[in-house]
């Protein structure tokens, strides 16, 4: 009773939960419905609205694309990308309305569920309206908003393309004559602008008005006032400071020698860097901290921040060459009065890039006309040129007047000269292009002849602090030299090959990055990471994806081909003089190795020079196609030639130094090139033997696995000789000769008995294989004037004589 009960109850429980959940839910369609219901005139209302803006917006981005495609001038384009970023802004907006709405029904619809499946219990009439009124308004939301994202994109892409036709508009006028500087067309700027320019110019003022008050407003200025504080001491005070620290360090703690010096200068441009590049930090922060700022004052802010710490190289650079604070630790030689004339230079040349570049990014930034950015090169280019001319022309009056005085100078070396000289002509090449009104010609090349000169002198005081580096470190005299000697049980000339080698390495990636530099480098990568990625970039094989060769291309290449050049040979001097002298090596080995290495580099050189050209791997297919017919009519004997060498430098049956004979051709070998190896004979002369020869042909090698010489000699003597006696007295001539060696020592062999006589054999051994012509011809002399005071002669020739009988007397006697 009681479990019939207790089932019963239970049961009643749960008829009267699902009652009251279905309750619930019923009540809640309702009310949602009655919302709906409610809400349909404001929802009408909204679609209405919505509908009427994406037409607006449409109807705005058709016309734009037609005024685009009309327009002519680069104020009207200017206009036109204002008001297609304007349409873009839009459009987000009307996004930015539109999706809280779908949010809501979306939430609506996750109140209501999903449909119910079949079998399931069927839902009432008012909740299947509902849920059908709610997804098509979701999908018509959906479909405004994608329209509306299209609507923007579109708008973003004709901003890019109005800047792209303002761009090219822009370099096809810069590439024509644009008017001497001496015109007023050039000066027009300056006096006259345009009304576009005077917008936008005034809309950057009042930003940056805006920005300065808000530096100074109550809630910032006490931090203002400390970031400004701390600029002026930082640039007051902090280089002092780091100079003399640095000073400090290179004097007691930097190991004596040249490694001070290079050090020194290091320390110079980087403490002159740092502290230009903090101070200008600081000014960053000062402005960028504001809230709210403005995207083409922080965009101007950050490049003019990297202008500013690139500025600060090209002064620290010359502060560490001039070295006026400390003149007998100069890395250049520099005489004292010359360094102070040109004291000023690097910092006037670092302020007139400094503001060259400010002028281009608040021209890119701002979006001026093609007139002002003209005027901006033009004058940029100008400064550059003239502070660039008056270098080489302070240099050669000081020189002039220092040599009046009778002070001797240095003569500079050629490599110098050749510097000042091509200085003074890119000077007056830029000066002559914005006379006659090349301006972007001169803006080109004021920014190369900076570029150059910077990444050229920043690549000389690198190589020199390397190499002193690794000479100081690796000295077996210094602390680190010792320790690493006691380390891994190194004697010096190890520790000497490890300096070299290092050092080596270090030129190697300094000439890597230097090369990159050259050629893909401008003010925007002179950073580390950049440059860094452009390297991966360059040695990647990107530029060798395709057949595209370019002006760009050819004079990088150009470039290219003349750095590895100059690597290459640099490199095989110094495996030749520095490195391998102080191998165990034999000379022979060195030089094998020297001539492989120079033949490998070559074939490197001219395949990373197409690939520099921009020629596609695959499109070099006809020229083997050439190169093979040709190989296999007219070229097969240079290419056999060449493998010879190849097998001769690497199996290395003869080297250079040996004493080999070859078709009766004796002598020395002295070099193994490429098609032929070169033969010194005895009479000094040379002979070029075809390397394929010493493969394919017989060759006596007398010195290839022995050191020592053998000085034979055969005489005859007669039958009636003593050769005991005789035996005696050849054995003391060869012993007492001083460079008969004593072991083994030598000996008289009976070689043959003959009618003619007794033939014996005389051997010696000698030091070397080239003294043996020399040894033999001073015991022939020694030999037989022993011979003669002795009394013994050699064995004559024997001669027979037929002697033709009287035909005359024949034929009396046969009668």
């Amino acid at each position: 009773m009681p479990m019939f009960f207790y089932g019963y109850v239970q049961r009643f429980f749960r008829f009267f939960s699902s009652f009251i959940i279905l309750f619930i839910s019923l009540s809640s369609i309702v009310y949602a419905d009655e919302a709906l219901d409610d809400e349909s005139a404001s929802v009408m209302e909204e679609k209405i609205n919505s509908v009427v803006e994406l037409d607006k917006l449409q109807k705005g981005l058709d016309s734009l694309k037609q005024a685009v495609s009309n327009a002519t001038t680069d104020n009207q384009l200017g206009i036109l990308n204002d008001s297609a970023l304007q349409l873009a802004s839009d459009a987000n907006a009307l996004i930015t309305v539109l999706q809280p709405a779908r949010r809501q029904i979306q939430g609506q619809l996750d109140v209501l569920g999903p449909p119910p499946i079949e079998g399931e219990m069927k839902e009432t009439n008012t909740v299947v309206k509902s849920r059908n009124s709610l997804n098509a308004r979701k999908a018509l939301l959906d479909s405004q908003i994608e329209h509306a994202k299209t609507i923007s994109l579109s708008a973003t892409k004709l901003s890019l393309q109005i800047v792209n036709i303002r761009r090219n508009t822009m370099r096809s006028q810069m590439a024509l004559n644009s008017g001497s500087i001496l015109s007023v067309q050039f000066w027009s700027p300056v006096w006259q602008t345009q009304s576009e320019d005077k917008r936008r110019l005034t809309s950057f003022c009042n930003d940056v008005t805006e920005s300065w008050r808000l530096v100074w407003a109550p809630e910032w200025r006490l931090g203002s006032t400390v970031l400004l504080m701390l600029v002026l001491i930082i640039w007051c005070f902090g280089s002092h400071w780091l100079d003399k620290s640095v000073g400090w360090f290179s004097i007691h703690i930097v190991p004596e020698g040249r490694l001070r010096r290079s050090f020194l200068a290091a320390s110079t441009t980087l403490v002159t860097v740092v502290n230009v590049g903090m101070g200008a930090q600081v000014l960053y922060w000062l402005f960028t901290r504001l809230p709210k700022l403005p995207d083409v004052l922080v965009d101007i802010a950050d490049g003019l921040l990297r202008l500013t710490f690139f500025s600060s190289l090209i002064a620290g650079l010359g502060r560490a060459f001039l070295s006026n604070h400390r003149p007998s630790w100069r890395l250049l030689v520099i005489p004292d009065p010359l360094a102070q004339v040109m004291k000023p230079l690097p910092t006037l040349l670092a302020t007139c890039v400094l503001f060259s570049g400010a002028i281009e990014q608040f021209n890119n930034r701002i979006g001026t006309s093609v007139s002002i950015i003209m005027f901006g090169y033009g004058l940029s280019a100008l400064l550059v040129a003239s502070v660039a001319f008056s270098g080489p022309f302070l240099i050669k009056r000081t020189r002039r007047k220092l040599q009046a005085a009778g002070v001797s100078l240095v003569t500079p070396s050629p490599l110098v000269a050749l510097i000042q000289v091509c200085i003074t002509a890119t000077s007056i090449s830029i000066l002559i292009a914005l006379l006659i009104g090349y301006i972007s010609l001169a803006r080109f090349l004021t920014y190369e002849l900076v570029w150059i000169i910077i990444v050229l002198s920043l690549f000389y005081l690198l190589i020199h602090l390397v190499v002193d580096l690794c000479e100081g470190l690796f000295s077996p005299n210094t602390l680190v030299g010792v320790r690493i000697k006691q380390m891994f049980h190194l004697n010096d000339r190890h520790l000497s090959q490890v300096a070299i080698l290092l050092a080596a390495i270090g030129k190697t990636l300094l000439i890597m990055f230097g090369t990159v530099a050259l050629i893909n480098g401008n003010f925007a990568s002179a950073t580390p990471l950049a440059l860094l990625h452009k390297v991966m970039e360059f040695w990647g094989g990107k530029g060798i994806e395709n057949l595209n060769i370019i002006p760009a291309h050819v004079l990088n290449a150009l470039i290219f081909l003349g750095i590895a050049l100059y690597v290459l040979r640099s490199a095989r001097r110094w495996l030749e003089k520095d490195f391998l002298p102080k191998t165990i090596m034999e000379p022979g080995m060195r030089s094998s190795v020297v001539t492989l290495f120079g033949n490998v580099g070559y074939v490197l050189i001219i395949l990373l020079a197409i690939s520099t050209l921009g020629i596609q791997w695959n499109n070099l297919a006809w020229i083997v196609s050439a190169l093979s017919v040709g190989i296999g009519f007219g070229l097969q004997e240079i290419v056999k030639n060449f493998i010879s060498g190849l097998i001769l430098l690497t199996e290395r049956p003869v080297k250079v130094g040996d004493l080999i004979s070859i078709s009766g051709i004796e002598g020395d070998i002295r070099r193994i090139n490429v098609r032929a190896t070169e033969i010194q004979l005895g009479d000094r002369s040379t002979v070029i033997v075809p390397n394929s020869q010493l493969i394919s042909q017989n060759v006596r090698n007398a010195t290839m696995g022995n050191v020592q010489g053998v000085a034979t000699i055969v005489l005859t003597f007669p039958l009636d000789i003593d050769p005991e006696k005789v035996r005696t007295l050849l054995l003391a001539a060869y012993s007492e000769h001083k460079t008969i060696q004593s072991i083994p020592a030598p000996s008289v062999t009976f070689s043959q008995l003959t009618p003619a006589g007794i033939v014996l054999r005389i051997t010696g051994f000698v030091s070397s294989p080239r003294v043996v012509a020399s040894t033999k011809s001073d015991l022939l002399f020694e030999i037989l004037q022993r011979l003669r005071t002795n009394g013994i002669t050699l064995s004559m020739p024997q001669k027979m004589i037929v002697e033709k009988a009287n035909l005359s007397s024949t034929s009396s006697l046969d009668s």
